[in-house]
């Protein structure tokens, strides 16, 4: 697994992460959007309703880097929050997902190279690079 058992836990509870895709003219550009893990907690796969005709859509066919946050406010006084971003690769694989409740059918698949965590599996932030052997298991 790409994902430690914290990680792949927080994820699966939240609903809502931000994207980020790099625009057409060399910008970044981030869209809230919900939150599922890929194939075997491999990565994060972005859905939609008409996915292919968004512009986070063409942002990922005209440059494949993108990343993914997904964090949380635990508490303000003392501040405390957990969560967790993923920096890689972005794919867009027209009709490999599920149709269901209208769905598109169309995913953007993140492959992670990056990970980064905080107040998940240790109280500070945690920083990884995933090796291709990783995702290669998968």
């Amino acid at each position: 697994m790409i994902f430690t058992r914290a990680e792949s836990t927080f994820l699966a509870q939240q609903p809502i992460g931000r994207l980020a895709t790099i625009g057409p003219v060399g910008e970044p550009q981030i869209r809230p959007v919900g939150v599922h893990l890929g194939p075997g907690h491999c990565g994060i796969d972005i859905v939609g309703h008409v996915l292919s005709r968004t512009q986070k859509w063409r942002n990922v066919l005209r440059d494949n880097r993108a990343a993914f946050i997904v964090d949380e406010v635990i508490a303000v006084q003392p501040p405390q929050a957990r969560g967790i971003e993923i920096r890689g690769t972005a794919i867009a694989l027209p009709g490999a997902g599920s149709t269901d409740g209208g769905l598109s059918g169309d995913v953007i698949r993140i492959s992670p190279r990056r990970i980064i965590a905080w107040g998940l599996d240790s109280p500070g932030t945690t920083a990884r690079d995933v090796q291709d052997d990783e995702r290669d298991e998968q």
